[in-house]
């Protein structure tokens, strides 16, 4: 059987940075198309751009997917294209941000096929455009939860 192949886009924002935030998901495989979101009440711009691709992964049904993540993201694509991450796991993520999304992220992440592509944000990419309405949506969302994982500096 052949592997599924998957292509998702992503967004995270915050509003205040840290402020109220969300993430936006796209993802489209053969002729499907799934979009997923959630805000937070007070949270980080790279907390939900890491976020959004952590919910996107985990929300394959099949291991072993083929997965090409867009992401205009700077901080998520090169942490991993560059392999910055796998090094921070060698140092247990002493000094760096974020760790619980990043350990999640690394769970899920070694089981599927995945290749990071980054995209310019706001450059009329609908994709990309259509994540960022989502993300900002759903930080305006009412009763938002809190994120447990976010720590004041």
């Amino acid at each position: 059987m052949a592997r599924p192949k998957i292509t998702i886009y992503t967004d995270g924002a915050a509003r205040g940075n840290p402020g109220p935030g969300g993430y936006g998901i796209v993802m489209l495989s053969g002729g499907h198309r799934k979009e997923l979101s959630q805000g937070y009440r007070h949270t980080t711009n790279n907390r939900m751009e890491l976020l959004a691709v952590i919910v996107a992964l985990e929300a394959l049904k099949i291991e072993g997917s083929d997965v090409t993540v867009y992401t205009d993201s700077k901080y998520v694509s090169d942490s991993v294209t560059k392999g910055w991450v796998f090094n921070w796991v060698k140092k247990r993520f002493k000094g760096k941000k974020n760790p619980d999304l990043w350990m999640r992220f690394l769970e899920i992440y070694k089981k599927h096929i995945v290749k990071f592509v980054w995209v310019k944000g706001h450059s009329n990419n609908p994709l990309n455009e259509r994540c960022d309405q989502l993300a900002v949506d759903a930080s305006f969302e009412p009763n938002l939860p809190e994120d447990k994982g976010y720590k004041p500096e």
